[in-house]
């Protein structure tokens, strides 16, 4: 039975692809070889301008102007800094959106690039350096470089094809909205209604050139949490006069890695809780009053997302209750599981096997990284994937990983990108319905 079934999916896929006018696909290969320099220029450029969530305005004025060139019909300002292009081609088609994510983080790059970024900012009140450190200038100068094909084959084409240049998807700032929910809410995916969406994300721990995917939860939901701790301030001398906030605290973040250790079936899905900040004290022998630390949540299901969430709320306060002290526990619910529609993802894995080859295109299991590609998912179907771009030389456990001031990719990778960017779109357009 097996084997019958995937004989059944190889004949589909293959339907599928052999949709696509071999001149076609022989003539896009081509066209993405060509751009290969100018794409690696765009990014380069992108890579020393870097903006922070909610403040690209530079980026998108230099993606805006490139579509524009192009003949597109753009809309910018779409979620504070979005940019948004059609391609119609007139002729009756699906209508897609191909996404790519344009800001960047307050990172203080340290390697020796020379296209290095140079950029200073004040961010949460502290001087930091501001760095593509997840990749997202690939992303973008990858996304121009398919615009460019694709408006070049524009009367070989059918259907219609939005260009979602996205901000925020680290995160809008503290009191702001943004990212894909807000590109969402804002109407991006209507007039005209996708019907299903692509994406891709640069890895710099994959090797170069391989591209991987996994039907279903292929990255985590992102939840955050901070507790308080209210207890009663002494002398650091007379401890037993305190109710120590410090040491609760403690307690407490020993207690929150029972609950992944413990109290969660990690045979069903993987599961995260990290603290990240912890801040209490002013003075080395105050016992102070209250205390604080918050972080972040990773879950890949979502009934055990519900219950960990619970189990912070119960450990916390009962831990605290037992000393005699107050825990406050605030968990917000931020980005959910990256969610690649199985049917969409069986589709189009021969449509990155021709980008990269079959020995290099494979399933990995899910990551507890997040993505707020995962909002447009929640709406249409869509299919998210990586693109390895890990320099060569480099040795696997020691290379840089993202959001790091080492993260480093080879930009050999990126006609790859190119091209898997144009075969899912091309192969989705001429599918059989």
């Amino acid at each position: 039975m097996k084997p019958f079934f995937l004989i059944v999916i190889c004949l589909f896929t293959t339907q599928i692809i052999a949709q696509v006018n071999p001149k076609l696909q022989t003539k896009l290969d081509q066209q993405a070889k060509e751009i290969e320099t100018r794409v690696v220029e765009w990014r380069r450029h992108l890579h020393q301008n870097p903006e922070l969530s909610n403040r690209e305005t530079q980026t998108a004025a230099y993606v805006a102007e490139h579509l524009k060139k192009l003949g597109l019909k753009v809309q910018t300002g779409v979620a504070h800094t979005g940019v948004v292009a059609l391609l119609e081609t007139g002729k009756p088609g699906p209508v897609i959106a191909l996404r790519a994510d344009m800001d960047a983080l307050p990172v203080t790059e340290r390697n020796s690039l020379p296209f290095a970024s140079k950029v200073k900012t004040t961010f949460n009140g502290q001087e930091t350096g501001v760095m593509h450190a997840c990749g997202h200038d690939s992303h973008v100068a990858i996304l121009m470089g398919v615009a460019e094909i694709l408006v070049k084959n524009k009367a070989e084409l059918k259907g219609t094809v939005k260009f979602i240049f996205q901000p925020a998807e680290e995160g809008a700032p503290v009191g702001e909205e943004g990212g894909a929910s807000m590109m969402v809410k804002e109407g991006v995916l209507q007039n005209p209604k996708v019907e299903a969406i692509f994406g891709l994300h640069i890895s710099s721990v994959t090797p170069l050139g391989k591209l991987t995917y996994k039907p279903g939860g292929m990255m985590a939901a992102s939840d955050t949490y901070s507790i308080k701790i209210l207890g009663r301030q002494a002398h650091g001398s007379t401890p037993w006069m305190s109710i120590d906030p410090i040491v609760v605290s403690a307690q407490i973040i020993n207690g929150l890695q029972t609950i992944i250790s413990r109290q969660t079936e990690l045979t069903k899905e993987a599961a995260v809780i990290t603290v990240g900040r912890i801040q209490s004290g002013i003075r080395e022998n105050i016992i102070p009053e209250e205390a604080f630390f918050a972080g972040t949540i990773r879950t890949l299901d979502t009934d055990m997302q519900d219950k960990i969430h619970e189990k912070i709320k119960l450990t916390a306060t009962k831990i605290a209750e037992s000393a005699g002290a107050k825990a406050e526990v605030v968990i917000r619910r931020g980005t959910p599981v990256t969610y690649n529609d199985p049917s969409l993802t069986q589709k189009m894995i021969a449509s990155l096997q021709k980008a990269a080859g079959a020995a290099n295109t494979f399933e990995i299991n899910a990551i507890t990284g997040a993505e707020d590609f995962a909002f447009y998912q929640k709406e249409i179907p869509g299919f998210f994937f990586f693109l390895g771009a890990m320099p060569p030389d480099t040795d696997p456990a020691k290379v840089p990983s993202h959001h790091t001031p080492d993260f480093m990719i080879d930009e050999t990778a990126f006609v790859t990108g190119v091209k898997a960017m144009l075969n899912v779109t091309v192969d989705y357009l001429f599918a059989k319905k």
